[in-house]
């Protein structure tokens, strides 16, 4: 089972995020596929509703600590884990 999860960091000040993100699961998914789906979607949401708080969005196996796929609202690059070298590798 994998999980898309949806982090935020919500500002309580201005100019100071709160130190501990918002966490959010979008879904829990069969497939790893479904999951980067609905974590694309959860981002392309994000945008259009003209949010500015800094979010990023991973897949991971449930319950995980590390992700499998993760993408974040500053820019269009998604990445994942070659799990060989357990480096993070852009996804072109």
């Amino acid at each position: 089972m994998f999980e898309a999860v949806e982090f935020v960091e919500v500002q309580e000040k201005v100019g100071h995020p709160n130190p501990t993100p918002s966490e959010r699961v979008i879904g829990t998914f069969a497939d790893e596929q479904e999951a980067v789906a609905a974590g694309r979607n959860a981002k392309e949401q994000f945008h259009a509703a003209g949010r500015s708080e800094y979010a990023w969005w991973v897949v991971r196996n449930q319950g995980a600590q590390l992700a499998n796929w993760i993408a974040d609202s500053s820019n269009n690059q998604e990445f994942v884990l070659d799990l060989r070298t357990g480096q993070l590798v852009e996804v072109e």
